[in-house]
């Protein structure tokens, strides 16, 4: 990113690189808090809800679940084991495929651990029981299933990253035949709280909450939703993803150290995305990307994304319609570009619209 003249006055320089920083920063927490909003989401409801069958191995015990689902209808899955559907919007319909796939082929869901409540002591579980309910259903997936995950995992996963903590539990007909048995595992969740496919192993990627270069992520109330087609209303466009390791091979960096270092890579790259270093502010688009934490650092999360934007006044998103690398309009209206820098000064390339938010920090 291109720097200020040295004769430009303090005040002036920190005023603009606050408001763009700010700006850079609160688009990427909004972007984050959707995430996080969406995990929510899927770890609290009932994501299964109708008789299932899954093809996999039946052991002495009794089937094992797919909650919720009847008692007669699975076999067990052992930990590592890929678990796939078609989801349809029929509650009556949904899954009647699911079945144990290769980790190499799209799936839904990897099995962590399976737990057979009916040893518990106490009556909660026990014969003729009444059926929990999906509070307590969300209750006993972090009671358990955080704890399975973690294990599965060695430890190492990243609660920050794409993939969240799933809870398969019986359905109300297999709880009153009996089934006890809930099943801790891995999945994909988006930014609206649909089970996303994924492919491969968890245990042999880099979790990072990463989209491929090209995406654009849609937009729901001035907050980010799924990926959709670049011609569709969106929040954002994903310009690149970078990896730290080619300029952090260590320990983890500070987050000043990671913007410093991304506020020059991302520059770069989305000039190259865009095909020209004026094009940013041209369309009065938003430069951000996000940084990793200790925490996601050490369960091995290596990638960020440098996405454009454009951000509200008020907070949040502006609708963007078309490839920013073409012509947009941003909420209905093609952009203006700002005014040309005076003669005998250069302006900062930085975040043109990029005026502090006022909600947060």
């Amino acid at each position: 990113m291109s720097g200020y003249e040295t004769d430009s006055p303090p005040s002036e320089k920190s005023r603009r690189t606050l408001s763009a920083t700010t700006a850079r920063r609160g688009l990427a927490m909004v972007a984050v808090g959707a995430v996080l909003a969406a995990g929510a989401t899927v770890f609290l409801s009932d994501g299964f809800s109708t008789p299932e069958k899954i093809t996999t191995h039946a052991t002495a015990g009794g089937p094992a679940t797919d909650g919720p689902v009847s008692a007669s209808s699975f076999g067990a899955a052992d930990p590592g084991a890929c678990l796939q559907w078609t989801p349809t919007d029929d509650p009556e319909t949904d899954r009647q495929d699911l079945a144990e796939v290769s980790c190499a082929d799209p799936h839904r869901f990897e099995v962590a651990r399976d737990i057979d409540m009916s040893v518990y002591p106490g009556v909660e579980f026990g014969p003729g029981s009444p059926y929990p309910g999906s509070i307590r259903f969300s209750e006993l997936r972090d009671e358990h299933c955080e704890a399975a995950v973690d294990d599965y995992v060695g430890a190492k996963f990243d609660p920050n990253g794409r993939f969240g903590v799933g809870l398969m539990f019986p359905s109300q007909a297999g709880w009153a035949k009996g089934e006890r048995t809930l099943r801790c595992g891995v999945q994909m969740p988006s930014n609206t709280g649909a089970l996303m496919e994924m492919t491969g192993s968890i245990l042999d990627q880099d979790q990072s909450k990463v989209w491929p270069t090209g995406t654009c992520v849609g937009i729901n109330q001035n907050v980010p939703a799924d990926p959709v087609d670049c011609s569709a209303p969106h929040a954002y466009e994903v310009a690149s993803v970078i990896n730290l390791t080619q300029q952090f091979p260590g320990g983890h960096p500070s987050e000043a150290d990671q913007d410093a270092y991304l506020e020059a890579t991302c520059t770069d790259a989305v000039n190259g995305y865009l095909g020209s270093d004026t094009a940013l502010r041209d369309k009065t688009l938003t430069l951000f990307w996000d940084t990793i934490d200790v925490a996601s650092w050490l369960a091995g999360s290596r990638q960020v994304t440098c996405s454009v934007g454009k951000e509200l006044d008020s907070g949040g998103f502006a609708t963007i319609v078309g490839t920013a690398k073409g012509d947009i309009l941003i909420n209905g209206a093609a952009p203006v570009p700002p005014p040309s820098a005076p003669d005998g000064r250069a302006l900062p390339t930085p975040l043109p619209g990029a005026a502090p938010i006022t909600t947060g920090g």
